[in-house]
């Protein structure tokens, strides 16, 4: 079953692509080949339950079970131990990055208050993109009443493409919303 996003891919964004960039071989043109999603939790280092709770919105957001991380070193200044868990991520391949991004460009940037379109200067000069987004409240999965506290996140869009521009006409062909 191919979801909307591939679908969109395969009928808009590979002959456009192919179009303005002058590629010669199909497998040259740029593809989203994973999405990276980071939270932070370093106020949850203390407090189990508060982790559990954040672990379960990701998992609700992202469809998967993230990973939690945990520190590499001891920093005494944030009361930080080796080993203790700061932060959750997880990271979508295949039909669930699709599903993900359709959701995310179709319903959940859109609910941003203010929104005017995402930064186009987060690309990295390798053709990946970073976006963070101030509160979990935007996606449709999360219950507004159950939210004990208003968490952002990190999302890194990993392309095949080789550069930024490349990797830009990309996303915006798959409909992210870049601002003017």
């Amino acid at each position: 079953m191919a979801t909307r996003i591939h679908e969109k891919y395969l009928a808009e964004a590979v002959p456009a692509l192919q179009q303005k960039f002058g590629y010669k071989n199909v497998m040259e043109i740029p593809r989203l080949e994973k999405i990276i999603i980071n939270m932070g939790l370093g106020d949850c280092k203390d407090n189990a339950k508060a982790l559990e709770v954040a672990v379960a919105e990701l998992t609700q957001i992202a469809g998967q079970k993230p990973m939690v991380t945990r520190a590499k070193k001891s920093i005494a200044n944030f009361k930080l131990r080796e080993g203790m868990n700061v932060g959750a991520k997880v990271t979508l391949r295949g039909a669930r990055m699709e599903e993900f991004m359709d959701k995310l460009v179709s319903i959940a940037l859109p609910r941003v208050r203010d929104f005017r379109g995402v930064s186009n200067k987060a690309f990295d000069g390798r053709g990946n993109y970073a976006l963070g987004v101030k509160e979990q409240l935007i996606f449709p999965e999360i219950e507004y009443d159950k939210v004990e506290k208003i968490r952002g996140m990190e999302m890194i869009f990993v392309t095949s493409a080789k550069t930024d521009e490349e990797a830009k006409e990309l996303l915006r062909l798959l409909g992210m919303p870049f601002a003017q």
